[in-house]
């Protein structure tokens, strides 16, 4: 028979038990790399104290059943993750019995976000179950006194394991050969030769002082031109950076995009995961909508591709944009939809139905999209 004291002790872990099932750290839509077919498929992740569960889509409402489990005691976190090429955005999480989960947000802001949250309830867990969580080191940060900057650079030009290059546009220009500010920022720590973020800038603002590195294009030019050092090279996806001039071109330009350079050059406002129905089959898609500015324009993009180009988008010139009651089916949408519907009709009068994770999240969207038309 248990004392009363031992009933208590059940009853607290009970309470406990039940707290780590019903409470939610953070939710959303990642982008997940399947383990027996390695392909890419979007799901509703939900961040629990002890596990990361994540759901399937159907027809615009999330499954009532989960579609799989991470636990999340002594996982191992590894954020930026920087071996999919084209897909910069991803963290890998593993688990203690040794099986790798790969995973792709929509923004680097997002990416950190879950990158932390998940690291958050990780520590807790160790602590409650009794452990103490060490002073984890963070790796060496560079002492730019004693590295070999040329080093640095040979590493970065690797043709099989250094930075990606490609074809950028930035106001109607596209420049060939190049990297943004953040995907330098994301290599030195993938690799680990910069131990933080502030770290990775200091040493590319280093290289950048050297001629190892140069600015391509407005933004990057300007903030050489008028910032100190710390603030010269841009930890952002905007500015670009390619290497000197003096280094010989590395690589293959990718196919120009037959989609107009102007339309995408615009600085990107607000980027984000949303359900798109389809104009012919009239079913419920997951895609990373982009929206942009000077031009106004909303792209949207496959994130089960590789490809870099969008799938479509359209000018949010004379565009409406309004919100759709959740009370019942609207006309015009079909599916078993979850809500948080809003409309956009464009200058040509296409109809595009679109549903967001949240109501915040469709308020947020509509607020954004009319300060662009």
């Amino acid at each position: 028979m248990l004392s009363k004291a031992g009933t208590g002790r059940a009853q607290s872990l009970d309470v406990m038990d039940a707290d780590k099932n019903n409470t939610v750290l953070r939710e959303g839509f990642l982008v997940k790399r399947g383990h027996f077919v390695p392909n890419w498929k979007a799901r509703w992740f939900v961040l629990k104290p002890d596990k990361l569960l994540y759901y399937k889509y159907e027809g615009g409402r999330r499954d009532s059943c989960q579609r799989g489990k991470i636990p999340l005691k002594d996982c191992v976190l590894t954020c930026p993750y920087l071996e999919y090429e084209n897909r910069p955005l991803v963290f890998k999480l593993q688990t203690a019995n040794g099986v790798g989960h790969f995973l792709e947000a929509c923004s680097r802001e997002e990416r950190d976000e879950w990158a932390a949250d998940i690291t958050a309830a990780g520590h807790k867990l160790h602590t409650s179950d009794g452990g103490k969580v060490t002073n984890q080191q963070e790796p060496a940060s560079p002492r730019l006194h004693n590295i070999d900057l040329s080093k640095v650079l040979d590493s970065m030009y690797d043709v099989h394991s250094g930075i990606k290059m490609s074809s950028h546009v930035e106001q109607g220009s596209t420049y060939s050969n190049c990297f943004s500010g953040s995907a330098v920022v994301d290599w030195l720590v993938f690799i680990q030769l910069a131990g933080t973020r502030v770290d990775a800038v200091t040493l590319a603002s280093a290289l950048q002082e050297e001629g190892f590195l140069q600015p391509v294009g407005i933004r990057s030019v300007e903030a050489l031109r008028t910032a100190g050092f710390s603030q010269q090279f841009m930890d952002d996806s905007t500015a670009l950076y390619g290497f000197s001039d003096s280094l010989k071109k590395r690589g293959s330009v990718k196919a120009e995009t037959s989609m107009s350079a102007v339309e995408l050059s615009g600085q990107v406002v607000k980027r984000g995961y949303l359900l798109k129905q389809g104009h012919r089959r009239k079913n419920w898609k997951v895609r990373l909508f982009v929206l942009r500015s000077e031009p106004a324009f909303l792209h949207y993009y496959d994130p089960t591709k590789d490809e870099l180009s969008p799938a479509g988008g359209f000018s949010l010139r004379s565009c409406l944009v309004s919100s759709l009651n959740d009370n019942g089916v609207p006309s015009g949408v079909s599916g078993n939809i979850q809500g948080n519907l809003f409309k956009i009709i464009t200058q040509g009068d296409t109809h595009y139905f679109i549903q967001a994770p949240t109501n915040q999240e469709k308020m947020d969207w509509i607020d954004a999209i009319r300060e662009q038309t």
